[in-house]
């Protein structure tokens, strides 16, 4: 989750790290949801493993939206994480990343909560303009060195 942390100062979003269990402290958890909203979130990123149940307990009970991290640990790495989170039953959706994806959900935080805010939504779109221009210079150097030096290049 580290990675999201990293992406969320990046773009100068305010953020708390919060841990809580949906098996070891239901009630906690269950009480922070009820809250969420009222104290301000505007998005929740949830990173849980194996059973992972904690970013639908969340879902379930605040209407902002949560975006969930399945975490590779246990005997099927994330697998069974993944599908807890993307298998959801209808009318509690989960925005749910790949296996210890926390960048991509942080960035996806940073587009839900840039609908509303244009500087955001500028840096956004800037960070994006960076990756096509870093795509791009890839495929310069692809077509000048060839691409035996541009695996080397990491």
């Amino acid at each position: 989750m580290a990675k999201a942390a990293e992406v969320l100062e990046f773009f100068s979003v305010e953020f708390s790290v919060i841990i809580l269990s949906a098996h070891r402290t239901p009630v906690e958890t269950m009480e922070f949801a009820a809250r969420a909203e009222e104290e301000g979130y505007g998005v929740l990123i949830a990173g849980a493993g194996m059973a992972a149940h904690l970013p639908g307990v969340l879902a379930a009970k605040t209407s902002i939206p949560v975006v969930g991290v399945p975490i590779a640990c246990g005997p099927l790495r994330g697998e069974d994480a993944l599908y807890s989170m993307v298998q959801m039953p209808s009318g509690i959706p989960v925005a749910t990343v790949g296996i210890n994806c926390a960048k991509n959900a942080a960035l996806l935080a940073v587009a839900i909560l840039a609908l509303s805010d244009p500087v955001l939504k500028e840096k956004l779109s800037a960070y994006r303009q960076s990756l096509r221009e870093e795509c791009r210079r890839k495929a310069k150097t692809l077509a000048q060195k060839g691409y035996k030096e541009l695996l080397e290049e990491k």
